[in-house]
């Protein structure tokens, strides 16, 4: 027994590595897991006594936990055998797929990436680009929500920093789980995006098997209370102006509340406007062009960071005019299916977009563009108009967020910019719009056309015949 044995080196070697493996996945890592796992609970109680909306546990849960629990849920299992029988599959190849779109739309939050690091960062970028105003913060309105309630925040979509800008500005009320298009699927951005809480859902390519799964995983996430922001449009203005709608997530939140759900939901529209969207030259030639879709390119901010920091390193920072943001009145969801509804995901859409509609900032560009495009052609005359048309609007009862409120430094600011860019030209009083500046003039007038119409739904035409359709 304690004869020795003589062994090669490269065999020693190998059952020591063995060993050391062996100790480290039944001793060692359990054991760091667990001590890493219990300062990270505490960090997140800490956390929640500062958020005013805690983090719920069910985003705090497991990746591979949630989604076990969403492949096994009886609707997705009713609908991998639906899938299956309509298509001629074994059950276990569909179960696959269900697995594989669970694995593709769960995140899994990191509340030290969101809050450590995320939000920082949102911070510098957002203040780094943009004079940042958060022109209407309606506190009193979003105190008074009920703390057992699933609170969604929806809001238009004008540029890919809507996402940076709105997540720094909420970080005080609680973490955002995004709903994020086929384009953030790419490295870095995927594994960022999911520790952010953010999930994938497909644009195009898309089953009733694979809807059924995205429908069951919002559906639980609304049960369980997690803060979410949802973009009605779906994608990016093309026109600069709001779009139609998209009823997809509206539509799975709506019919996850009806099917019994016990908490309300509180929809919380934000509306967000700026001087300059970054994506504007490839969202005006994809209208241009009629193309419903446009590819996604990372060029445009790694260009304006790009420049920010060479600003920066040579003592000339430079701003992108103003980024503002409004948040409006909420709208609870038991009070509105109290109401008699023909269409209630067509009639709940189109009044969230409304509320989005009524507190649209008015930032300088978007000002000096709708002057410029009702035919002003001299500072006098734009200055002239502008004062019309803002007490017009006034007058019916109209609420505009003009920075400083002061219409002035509105317009200098505004013909700034633009002049910069240029866009508009400028000799003495006089301003020419050159046709290579038409197109950004129109886009950025959109914006906020219809506060200063006196046609009533002048925002949303589309959304108005379908509802007037509905009826």
């Amino acid at each position: 027994m304690t004869a020795p044995v003589t062994l090669p080196l490269w065999l020693f070697v190998l059952i020591l590595l063995f060993a050391g493996v062996t100790f480290a996945s039944h001793f060692l890592f359990p054991s760091v897991r667990w001590f890493l796992r219990r300062r990270l609970e505490r960090a997140v109680e800490q956390l929640n006594r500062r958020l005013k909306r805690p983090i719920q546990p069910f985003k705090l849960a497991r990746r591979l936990d949630t989604i076990r629990r969403l492949i096994y849920d009886p609707a997705v299992a009713q609908a991998i055998a639906d899938h299956a029988r309509d298509n001629g599959v074994r059950e276990d190849v569909v179960f696959q797929k269900a697995e594989r779109y669970a694995r593709e739309i769960v995140p899994g939050f990191s509340a030290f990436t969101y809050f450590g690091f995320a939000i920082r960062v949102a911070r510098m970028l957002s203040q780094s680009l943009y004079r940042v105003r958060l022109v209407r913060s309606n506190d009193h309105a979003l105190e008074a929500i009920p703390d057992d309630a699933t609170v969604i925040f929806v809001m238009n979509h004008r540029s890919n920093m809507d996402y940076v800008l709105v997540t720094w500005l909420v970080a005080e009320r609680s973490a955002l789980a995004y709903a994020v298009g086929e384009w953030a699927r790419v490295w870095p951005l995927r594994q960022l995006v999911r520790a952010m809480g953010g999930y994938f859902i497909r644009r195009r390519h898309n089953n009733a098997l694979y809807r059924k799964v995205l429908a069951r995983y919002v559906q639980m996430a609304t049960e369980a209370g997690v803060t979410q922001a949802v973009f009605p449009e779906g994608g990016l203005s093309r026109t600069g102006g709001l779009g139609r709608p998209k009823l997809g997530l509206i539509s799975y939140i709506l019919e996850g509340f009806r099917a019994g759900q016990s908490r309300d939901v509180v929809f919380v529209p934000v509306a967000l406007n700026y001087d300059r969207v970054m994506e504007d030259r490839a969202l005006i030639a994809a209208q241009e062009a009629g193309a419903r879709a446009f590819r996604f390119s990372l060029r445009p901010i790694w260009r304006y960071v790009r420049r920010q920091i060479w600003h920066r390193l040579t003592g000339r920072p430079h701003l992108y005019g103003y980024a503002a943001v409004s948040f409006g009145d909420p709208l609870s969801l038991t009070a509105f299916l109290s109401e008699d509804h023909a269409d209630p995901s067509a009639a709940l859409g189109l009044d969230l977009m409304e509320r989005i509609a009524r507190v649209m900032p008015v930032t300088p560009v978007p000002l000096v563009a709708l002057g410029l495009s009702d035919g002003a052609r001299s500072v006098v005359a734009l200055d002239a108009l502008l004062r019309r048309r803002i007490a017009e609007a006034e007058d019916r009862g109209v609420v505009l967020h003009i920075p400083r409120d002061d219409v002035a430094h509105a317009i200098e600011a505004g013909l700034g910019a633009l002049i910069e860019r240029r866009l508009v030209t400028r000799t003495g009083d006089r301003l020419e719009v050159p046709a290579t500046g038409a197109p950004f003039i129109a886009f950025y007038a959109a914006s906020v056309a219809h506060l200063f119409s006196d046609r009533p739904g002048a925002a949303l035409p589309q959304a108005r015949e379908r509802k007037s359709a509905a009826t």
